[in-house]
């Protein structure tokens, strides 16, 4: 056969093949549609869905939830509250723009500050003493500071006047009466118009300057996943869990084994956005060197009379947490994990050390900032080592 006769015959096989595909609507060049990764324990990063759009927080919207409100321009409350078993149900969290939970021993019991900014409750309670590992992220806000107290770190802080603050033990705060289990520290709480007449009193300023979180649109109902679990293990019986909610795409918080609710309204405690921050926590000791380390020694606070005292037996009364302070800390970022949509995904926390205001941000493993679903954000401070599971169904 001719050379030609050859050529011939092949194209005309291609041209049968082509008109084929043709018909059956078919391409073998064509790219085939992108498919979205489940995110499985962020091993894999999700494809984008279209279903999940970015948008701003432009208009009257809470800089922390990206949910419309009224005092949206207004200024951040920051409120010290216990996790102490006896003081449960505590008021008004189901009304916090952002809760943060951290050990306040190492490896011990925890305490919480709750971030009012839409709505102030009506009664805030029960109250807990200020710590300083607290007075940077309350500034970070640009929250006023609330507590009943302080150990003797955050008294001298306090004292030069390094965050606005309202001070329950000298204010004469309301108490509740006693019941249950409720112990006399567990009655103290402020009201809402007993922050407003405090801030008054002193003058502070009542617009807020945080520039915000950014947020992403929630996923729709059939792109959620069906359930979800995340155990959050501090010591008895402060550990949590969470249990992804399909229908409301929420995180309902269990504290240790008791539905956690609001005092005030009887509400479940279901953020939309839940993250696990992991930080180091120590003892305060008289043994170490923090001039080696390079940082402020936080007994240069405290009267050498009352040292002894807070050395607590060589162990320390009070801890330090590795969050950025420009004090005490030597690390200002760490890892990071972020539950909402029913999915996790992980990433990295910073708070610049060198500013008291700095910006606590929440950044994916690209870098870029964290996009929140709108809504309410809990944030769990774990220490190295202390257990973290999601388990995605």
């Amino acid at each position: 056969m001719s050379p030609g006769k050859k050529i011939a015959i092949g194209l005309g096989i291609f041209f049968l093949v082509l008109g084929g595909w043709y018909s059956s609507g078919i391409w073998p060049f064509q790219k085939a549609p992108r498919q979205t990764i489940e995110l499985e324990n962020g091993k894999e990063k999700p494809t984008p869905s279209n279903d999940v759009k970015p948008i701003q927080n432009t208009g009257p919207v809470s800089p922390i939830t990206g949910v419309a409100c009224d005092n949206w321009n207004k200024r951040p409350i920051a409120v010290m509250q216990p996790a102490d078993r006896t003081a449960r149900p505590a008021a008004g969290f189901s009304d916090a723009d952002i809760v943060f939970e951290m050990p306040v021993f190492t490896n011990s019991n925890t305490r919480l500050m709750g971030i009012y900014l839409c709505t102030i409750p009506k009664d805030i309670g029960s109250m807990r003493s200020a710590r300083h590992d607290y007075l940077p992220l309350a500034k970070s806000f640009d929250a006023v500071f609330v507590h009943w107290g302080y150990s003797k770190f955050a008294e001298t802080l306090l004292s030069q006047k390094v965050i606005d603050n309202i001070n329950c033990l000298t204010m004469s705060c309301p108490r509740w009466p006693r019941t249950g289990m409720m112990k006399l520290e567990d009655t103290g709480h402020i009201t809402a118009e007993g922050i407003d007449q405090a801030m008054k009193k002193f003058g502070y300023k009542t617009e807020g300057t945080f520039s915000g979180y950014p947020h992403q649109e929630e996923a729709s109902l059939e792109n959620r996943p069906q359930s979800g679990t995340l155990r959050v293990s501090f010591p008895n019986p402060y550990d949590v869990t969470y249990t992804y909610d399909r229908a409301t795409n929420s995180y309902l918080r269990t504290w240790d084994k008791d539905p956690d609710t609001d005092k005030n309204n009887g509400k479940r405690i279901a953020p939309k956005n839940v993250v696990v921050m992991v930080a180091e926590s120590e003892q305060i000791r008289l043994d170490i060197d923090y001039a080696a380390r390079g940082v402020k020694n936080p007994w240069d606070l405290v009267p050498e009379e009352d040292r002894a005292g807070l050395n607590y037996g060589g162990v320390g009364r009070y801890n330090n947490i590795n969050m950025g302070d420009p004090w005490f800390d030597t690390k200002d970022s760490g890892e990071a994990y972020f539950y909402m949509n029913g999915k996790e995904t992980r990433g990295t926390w910073k708070k610049d050390k060198k500013s008291l205001e700095s910006k606590l941000t929440f950044l994916d493993e690209a870098g870029k900032e964290i996009m929140f679903v709108p809504g309410q954000i809990w944030v769990e401070v774990l220490e190295p080592g202390q257990g973290r599971k999601w388990q995605a169904q």
